[in-house]
């Protein structure tokens, strides 16, 4: 008998090719920039929350062969999971840095709030960043 898929390295390589597909082009939209200058932490912390939900079930609730107690952990979690979530946000802010995405949609001003409002649009652009890499890793 086989057993799980083991996660390996070129599993995310997968899941950078998809986060970084959908990321892009939320990185540099300025109605992404605006609604996180809109919204409060407690709507960043929502977001964040929904893209861990989102790509728990991408993984391991939409694919049989995946079993999430099977997998190797860090801290509790799965190792894919944990690649799969820094995939996600980690696509959208290096997207954003090499962009200069803050420096065009941010007003000039105090560096805490432009830090706080890219935070909050590295949220908005990460529900879709995990969509991308969670499809690449499960198609691929």
């Amino acid at each position: 008998m086989v057993g799980p898929p083991r996660f390996k390295l070129a599993d995310t390589a997968q899941q950078i090719v998809g986060g970084f597909l959908l990321a892009g082009p939320f990185v540099v939209t300025e109605e992404v920039w605006r609604l996180a200058e809109e919204m409060t932490r407690v709507h960043a912390l929502a977001t964040a929350v929904l893209v861990a939900v989102i790509g728990y079930g991408a993984l391991y609730q939409a694919d049989d062969d995946r079993d999430p107690d099977a997998e190797s952990e860090v801290a509790g979690l799965p190792l894919r999971f944990v690649s799969l979530l820094g995939v996600a946000f980690g696509s959208v802010a290096i997207l954003a840095l090499l962009f200069d995405a803050p420096g065009t949609f941010l007003p000039d001003g105090a560096g805490v709030e432009r830090f706080e409002i890219t935070l909050r649009a590295i949220t908005v652009g990460a529900v879709f960043s995990v969509v991308g890499a969670a499809t690449a890793d499960s198609v691929f």
